[in-house]
């Protein structure tokens, strides 16, 4: 079998193997494809993987050996899966790989704000500490999480994860979800507004859909504490940037954090760049070694099962 991996770098910059897929047929792998070379790289393979390269319906017309499309990513909505379903095509993605990682993003995110490490660090590191008559000495609030409130909007696997986590600092956890059978112990379901309302911290766990598109926008930003702080390591749609940044500028929220933004990588035109009290990582919450291994794994155990006609974390 011929396998084509057509954007490998993101998952495998160097310090892993794609050597496990070479039982399976023949492996080439491309750090990445622009999308005029998409259906020339794809050629006769019956097999492809990728994370961000977009499969149309026209591009499948083209390759007419296609069997397999195996995303490297939880998210598949890269791939045209009513095309694929029509041509005969499986489709596998890689669930619930990264969930450890992201909400320990999250809560890097919670204690960047709540602590000030670092401008705490470059304070003493540029002598303020060498100069200070007090023991000790602090350049802004510090907040203890304890007693306060954890908004999450979206309580699937990742959303229940940062619940736990947030039970151990002793916060109170608000949920806003249509699943009625995922609480992990302790949490209140409220509604969006009273999630905006009450939370001292507020992270967005939901998947980009018609219903959660923008959800934070100009009303909803409105509704938050002018103390409260905003976390997204979801989708970047989820947020209205323009309103984001208004609301960043004026006060009306504390502060910002994400490891997503609506187009990515970063346009020197987004809204979020360099905004008042916005922390933006570029996309990695899901980038430990650990976890990228685990997601290697998932998908070569999708690609086995394929071929041994019992697919798994089929998604068409």
């Amino acid at each position: 079998m011929n396998i084509t991996v057509l954007d490998g770098f993101a998952l495998n910059p160097g310090d892993l193997s794609w050597n496990s897929f070479e039982q399976f047929g023949t492996v080439k792998v491309y750090p990445r494809t622009p999308s005029d070379l998409v259906i020339e790289r794809i050629g006769d393979s019956e097999a492809i993987l990728l994370n961000k390269i977009n499969i149309t319906k026209s591009i499948l017309e083209k390759t007419p050996y296609l069997k397999y499309i195996g995303v490297l990513a939880t998210g598949y909505n890269v791939v045209d899966v009513v095309a694929c379903r029509e041509r005969n095509i499986v489709v596998t993605n890689i669930p619930a790989y990264s969930t450890d990682a992201v909400a320990q993003h999250v809560f890097a995110f919670i204690l960047n704000f709540s602590n000030l490490v670092k401008l705490h660090s470059d304070s003493v590191n540029n002598g303020d500490w060498l100069k200070n008559p007090d023991f000790c000495y602090w350049k802004s609030p510090l907040i203890e999480l304890a007693g306060k409130t954890l908004g999450i909007f979206g309580f699937g696997n990742i959303g229940q994860k940062v619940a736990k986590i947030a039970h151990a600092f002793g916060m109170n956890v608000i949920i806003h979800t249509h699943n009625k059978n995922s609480f992990t112990g302790g949490e209140i379901v409220v509604s969006t507004e009273e999630l905006f309302e009450r939370s001292d911290f507020l992270t967005l766990h939901a998947p980009m859909t018609e219903e959660t598109s923008k959800i934070v926008n100009r009303e909803t930003l409105s509704k938050m504490k002018p103390s409260a702080y905003l976390i997204n390591t979801a989708r970047g749609g989820l947020v209205d940037e323009f309103a984001l940044r208004e609301a960043l500028t004026n006060g009306k929220i504390a502060g910002y954090a994400a490891d997503v933004i609506l187009k990515e990588p970063m346009d020197p035109a987004t809204p979020l760049y360099k905004a008042p009290n916005c922390i933006l990582t570029p996309h990695i919450a899901w980038a430990p070694l650990e976890t990228r291994t685990r997601l290697m794994n998932i998908a070569v155990e999708n690609m086995k099962a394929f071929l041994n006609g019992n697919p798994i974390n089929v998604v068409s």
